[in-house]
C-alpha cells in the first residue's frame, strides 16, 4: 500500500451549472473511491476547483456584456455548492483565477523554458481589426466547407458535426464584430511533445493495468504522430505569459488548467498551516496521483500533463486514470446546446441526493458509454433502495424495536444457516473492497447491494413473524444476525450514499465509520437500536413523468429559440404531385404504443407493439436514436395501416408510425388525442 494518495477530479469550466453527465464521467467516481480509502485510513487528498480561463468564458461573457471575471465568479460557488449538496467532499475546491495559481502556471511555463524544452514559432493567425485582436477559433466563422452552412466556427461546423480549423472556412470573419477578418503573424511558444513521444511510449508500456478505453485512445495518438502543440495564445483573458514584449499572450488554457491540480494543493496546505505540506504529494515518489476524468480529458491527462511532468522534473506522474466514456440521456446524446440535459441542481430539487449517487454509480459509463433514463432511475429507486435494502433494514430495525424492546437480541448458538449468513459478511466485504481498487464501482454496489438480498432472503426463509410467538429463541436469532448484515450495510455502503449511511448508524447506534471495522458481530446484545424512518420510499409514476415532460418541452423550447439561426437550412424537396385518389388509398389509423424494446443487432430500429383500436401490431420503426423504448409506451402515434407487411432483422413489421422530420433530420411523432382505431383523414 502506497504511503500516500493524491486524487484529483477534472476541472469543469466556470461557464454553465453541472449536469448529470459530468457526475458521471468524473466527480462521483472520484468521490466514491476517496471515502473508500478515508474510511482504509488512507492518507489522502482530493482537490478539484473551477477551470476559470479560455474561451468558452470569454464567449459567455460577450453575449452578456460583462467581465470574463463576472462569469466566473458567479459559477465558481454555483459549482461549489453543487458539489456539496451532493456530498461530494474535495478537501480543497480551488479556482486558476487566482494568485496561487496564477504564480505556479507562470513558475512551471519558465522551468520549462530555462530547460529549453518550448519552441518559438511564428504562425497565421486571423486578426479583427475592428476589435483589434487575434480571433481564437470559436471567434471565426464562415461557410462550412463540407455542408455549406455559412454560420461555421472556426473550431466546428455546428450543423454537420465536422471538426474545423478557421483556414478551412470559405468567407470567415469575425464572430465577436461580424467584421471581414484578415491574416497576421504572430509568434507563440510550443511544446514538442514529438520529442517526448519515445518516453511517453515506454511509459505507457507499464500501464497494462490501466483501462483498455483510456489504453485505446492513447496508442491512437501515439499512432498518428505527436507534434509541437502552442501553449500560449492571443487572449485577453487567461495566466499572462510572464516574459518582457509578451503583452496580451496568456498561456493556452490546456497548458494552466491540469497545473491546477498542483496550485490547489497548494491552497490546501496553506489552509493546513503548512504551506510545504503540497510537497510532500506532489514531489515524493511513494504519492500515487490519480486523475478521474471524462472521455474527452483522456489525451491532456494520459499525454500532455505526463509530458510536461516529465519535462519539469520535480513532480510525481500519474499512477492511474480511470476515465469513463460518456452518459447519454433517454437514448440521446447529452447536449446541453440543444436542452437536453438534467441539471444536477434541477435533479436535487425533486429527488434526494443519495438517490441520484446510487443510481449513477449503477449506471457508470465505466467501459463503454452508458444511457440515463428517468424511468430506470425509477425501477433502481423503487425495486433495489426500496424493495430490496430499504425493506431489509426497515423490517429488521422496526421487528427488533416492537418485540425485543429495541435491544439486540443474545443469542446463545447459532445454526448453520445463520453461521452462513454471516459469514458472507466478510466475504462480500473482500468482494467490493477488490472492485473499489480496480475502480469498478458498478461492481461494487453490486456486491454491496448482494449483501442486503443474501439478508432479505434470510429474514423471509427464517420467518420471524412466525416463531416470535412459537420460538422466541429462533426469532432472536433471526433478528440478531439481520441487525449484524444491517450494520455492515451502513459502512460499506457509505461511499455510495454517505447521507443515509450516517443516518442507518445512528439508528444502529454506530460510532464509526471505519472498514476495518467490519466484521460478523458489529452489535453486542443489548445494544440499542432505534426504529427510523423509511430509508428510501417509492417513486411514483407521476412525477417521473414530471421530469420525462420537462426534458422534452426544455429540448422543444430550445430548438424553437434557436430555429433562427437555421433559417436559410434548406427543407426537403417537395416529392411529386400526386391526385387525391393516390392518398386515399392510405389507411391511417390511431395507434396506443403498448410494449416497446430495442431491436438487437439494430441501433436504429425499435420494435412496438401498437394497438389500432381493432387488432394489435408488431412495427419495427427507426426512431431509436430520438425516442427510447420506455419513453414509447403509452404514447399515441399515427399508423400507416393498410402498408404490405416487411421484413426487417428476422422480424416482420405490419405497418408504419408517421413521423414528421425537420431541415436538420430529426424526427418527431406526429400526434394525436383521439382514440386508438379512428381514422385520420
Amino acid at each position: 500500500m502506497s504511503k500516500r494518495y493524491l486524487v484529483t477530479a477534472a476541472l469543469p469550466y466556470a461557464n454553465g451549472p453541472l449536469h448529470i453527465g459530468h457526475l458521471a464521467g468524473a466527480y462521483l467516481p472520484a468521490d466514491f473511491y476517496v471515502r473508500f480509502k478515508r474510511q482504509n485510513r488512507a492518507d489522502i487528498v482530493f482537490v478539484c476547483g473551477s477551470d476559470e480561463h479560455g474561451v468558452p468564458i470569454t464567449i459567455a461573457a460577450d453575449k452578456e456584456k460583462i467581465t470574463p471575471q463576472d462569469v466566473v465568479d458567479r459559477y465558481h460557488p454555483l459549482l461549489k455548492g453543487s458539489f456539496e449538496k451532493l456530498s461530494i467532499e474535495f478537501d480543497y475546491y480551488g479556482r486558476t483565477s487566482s494568485e496561487v495559481h496564477k504564480k505556479t502556471s507562470q513558475e512551471f511555463f519558465l522551468k520549462l523554458l530555462e530547460k529549453n524544452i518550448f519552441k518559438k514559432k511564428k504562425e497565421k493567425q486571423l486578426f479583427d481589426p475592428a476589435a483589434q485582436m487575434f480571433l481564437p477559433d470559436r471567434y471565426v466563422k464562415g461557410t462550412c466547407p463540407v455542408c455549406s452552412n455559412p454560420e461555421a466556427y472556426g473550431d466546428q461546423c455546428e450543423k454537420c458535426g465536422t471538426s474545423l480549423s478557421p483556414s478551412e472556412l470559405i468567407n470567415p470573419h469575425s464572430a465577436l464584430t461580424g467584421g471581414e477578418a484578415e491574416w497576421r503573424e504572430t509568434e507563440h511558444w510550443f511544446i514538442p511533445l514529438g520529442d517526448s513521444q519515445p518516453w511517453l511510449e515506454k511509459w505507457l508500456e507499464h500501464k497494462s493495468y490501466w483501462k483498455s478505453n483510456v489504453l485505446g485512445q492513447c496508442k491512437s495518438w501515439l499512432q498518428a504522430g505527436l507534434g509541437d502543440r502552442a501553449v500560449t495564445r492571443d487572449l485577453s483573458w487567461g495566466v499572462p505569459v510572464p516574459l518582457p514584449n509578451a503583452e496580451g499572450k496568456v498561456l493556452y488554457v490546456w497548458f494552466d488548467a491540469p497545473i491546477g491540480y498542483i496550485s490547489a494543493t497548494k491552497e490546501w496546505a496553506i489552509q493546513q498551516g503548512n504551506p510545504e505540506l503540497w510537497k510532500t504529494y506532489w514531489c515524493d515518489k511513494d504519492t500515487e496521483l490519480i486523475h478521474f476524468i471524462g472521455k474527452d480529458n483522456i489525451v491532456f491527462h494520459c499525454i500532455m500533463f505526463p509530458a510536461m511532468l516529465h519535462s519539469h522534473g520535480d513532480f510525481v506522474l500519474p499512477q492511474n486514470v480511470p476515465a469513463n466514456e460518456f452518459l447519454n440521456l433517454e437514448g440521446n446524446k447529452l447536449s446541453t446546446s440543444r436542452g437536453w440535459a438534467v441539471w444536477a441542481d434541477e435533479f436535487l430539487e425533486y429527488f434526494e441526493p443519495d438517490q441520484l449517487r446510487y443510481v449513477m454509480g449503477s449506471i457508470m459509463p465505466e467501459n463503454k458509454d452508458a444511457d440515463f433514463s428517468w424511468k430506470d432511475f425509477q425501477q433502481r429507486v423503487n425495486g433495489e433502495l426500496a424493495d430490496i435494502f430499504g425493506n431489509f433494514i426497515f423490517r429488521t430495525t422496526s421487528f427488533t424495536v416492537r418485540y425485543f424492546d429495541g435491544k439486540t437480541p443474545a443469542v446463545d448458538t447459532l445454526s448453520e444457516l445463520s453461521k452462513q449468513t454471516l459469514a458472507s459478511i466478510l466475504t462480500q466485504k473482500e468482494k467490493i473492497s477488490d472492485a473499489y481498487e480496480r475502480f469498478s464501482f458498478k461492481e461494487a454496489i453490486s456486491e454491496s447491494m448482494q449483501l442486503a438480498r443474501i439478508g432479505n432472503k434470510y429474514f423471509t426463509d427464517r420467518e420471524p413473524w412466525k416463531t416470535r410467538t412459537t420460538d422466541s429463541a429462533s426469532c432472536a436469532e433471526t433478528l440478531h444476525v439481520s441487525l449484524q448484515l444491517c450494520a455492515a450495510l451502513s459502512v460499506l455502503l457509505d461511499p455510495i450514499m454517505p447521507q443515509k449511511m450516517k443516518e442507518l448508524r445512528s439508528q444502529l447506534g454506530i460510532d464509526f465509520n471505519d472498514w476495518q471495522n467490519v466484521h460478523e458481530h458489529m452489535l453486542k446484545a443489548g445494544d440499542p437500536i432505534a426504529e427510523g424512518a423509511i430509508l428510501f420510499a417509492k417513486i411514483d409514476d407521476e412525477r417521473i413523468q414530471a421530469r420525462i415532460d420537462v426534458l422534452h418541452q426544455k429540448a422543444a423550447s430550445f430548438s424553437a429559440n434557436t430555429s433562427s439561426e437555421h433559417s436559410d437550412a434548406p427543407f426537403k424537396e417537395q416529392s411529386p404531385e400526386i391526385i387525391y385518389d393516390d392518398f386515399a388509398k392510405v389507411d391511417l389509423r390511431v395507434g396506443i404504443v403498448l410494449e416497446a424494446e430495442p431491436v438487437k443487432g439494430s441501433k436504429k430500429l425499435l420494435k412496438l407493439l401498437v394497438d389500432i383500436g381493432y387488432e394489435k401490431r408488431t412495427i419495427l420503426s427507426g426512431i431509436a436514436a430520438y425516442y427510447s423504448a420506455q419513453e414509447m409506451i403509452g404514447k399515441k402515434v399515427v399508423v400507416v395501416a393498410n402498408l404490405k407487411p416487411r421484413p426487417m432483422m428476422g422480424l416482420e413489421s405490419h405497418g408504419m408510425i408517421l413521423m414528421s422530420e425537420n431541415r436538420e433530420g430529426k424526427l418527431v411523432i406526429v400526434g394525436t388525442d383521439n382514440e386508438a382505431g379512428s381514422t385520420v383523414t
